[in-house]
């Protein structure tokens, strides 16, 4: 079994806590955020600083409770909205286990993207913890259609995300992208590609109350021909890029990273938590899979030269 990344067999929170600084995209209120390192087998848990008693949830296909432009985690009495980017570079940068503290209703929106998450992880670095890392392991695969859109699993010998977008606009049309990941082809592939929108859909948008932040600090802006951005684009095809990232969030939400080929046509958040739910239900296409630690490994290269010299 060839793991991309093989420094990834034992679980991993950070090093130190970091902390971060912004504003939602969709309520434009300021928000503090601080990511915190956690004990083996914690998972993802958010806490609402802001809240009396710091109410707190753990993030679960379960726990996702909309996926209207954004996706929102919520607890008894109290929700996280666009936690998306935030769980894609966790997962893209290998971390199993954190705590992320929040004094608002949305995660900061950065720059659009997950760079500065991804970097401010990278910053402090990550640590090795004691128990093994635990991958959802897809052995028989997983199909969810809707419509003309579809997103699958399919076994595969590390993690490949396949992804195709099309949108009925000049500046994007038909696009996709194929990449084997790891920490580095995240940070360099995928985390830098920003959320995306459309000029026209702007005045809707923020009538229904969605996009009060939004600005062309934090997306990309289309206007009918033209991307209005004066940097323009980071990839020629930025698009479809963000949109694996979203994916890679999402599928997150399951808690555990995965073994797997992700397959998708014009998916999206909705769609991506139909598929982590089917993953918790359907357990006969999936085996929870553990490999052994650097250092087991390199005490089992030990034994094994013992005993060749003897």
């Amino acid at each position: 079994m060839r793991i991309a990344g093989a420094r990834m067999n034992g679980q991993h929170t950070l090093n130190a806590s970091v902390t971060c600084r912004g504003v939602g995209l969709h309520t434009g209120c300021p928000v503090n955020l601080t990511v915190h390192p956690a004990p083996p087998d914690t998972g993802i848990q958010f806490v609402r600083t802001d809240l009396e008693g710091r109410q707190r949830v753990k993030a679960g296909p379960e726990t996702v409770t909309s996926t209207s432009f954004a996706t929102t985690v919520s607890g008894r009495g109290f929700f996280i909205s666009t936690v998306e980017h935030l769980m894609s570079a966790l997962v893209g940068m290998g971390i199993d286990n954190a705590t992320v503290e929040i004094d608002a209703e949305e995660v900061p929106i950065m720059d659009g993207s997950a760079a500065p998450f991804a970097h401010l992880f990278a910053g402090v670095g990550l640590k090795t913890q004691s128990k093994l890392r635990r991958y959802m392991m897809i052995t028989k695969p997983v199909v969810i259609r809707e419509a003309d859109k579809h997103v699958a699993l399919y076994p595969y010998d590390g993690f490949r995300v396949e992804y195709e977008i099309e949108f009925d606009h000049a500046f994007i049309g038909r696009q996709s992208y194929a990449i084997d990941l790891d920490p580095d082809a995240y940070l360099r592939e995928v985390a830098p590609a920003r959320t995306f929108g459309f000029l026209n859909e702007l005045a809707m948008m923020k009538a229904n109350g969605f996009a009060a932040g939004g600005s062309l600090d934090n997306a990309i802006v289309l206007g009918n021909f033209n991307v209005i951005n004066k940097g323009g684009l980071r990839y020629p095809d930025e698009f479809v890029r963000h949109k694996i990232l979203d994916a890679v969030g999402d599928l997150f939400m399951t808690g555990l990273p995965v073994l797997g080929r992700l397959v998708a046509f014009r998916s999206g958040h909705g769609l991506n938590n139909r598929l982590a739910r089917r993953l918790m239900t359907e357990t006969g296409s999936w085996r929870i899979a553990e490999f052994p630690s650097e250092r087991e490994q390199s005490f089992a290269a030990e034994v094994a030269v013992a005993a060749w010299a003897r």
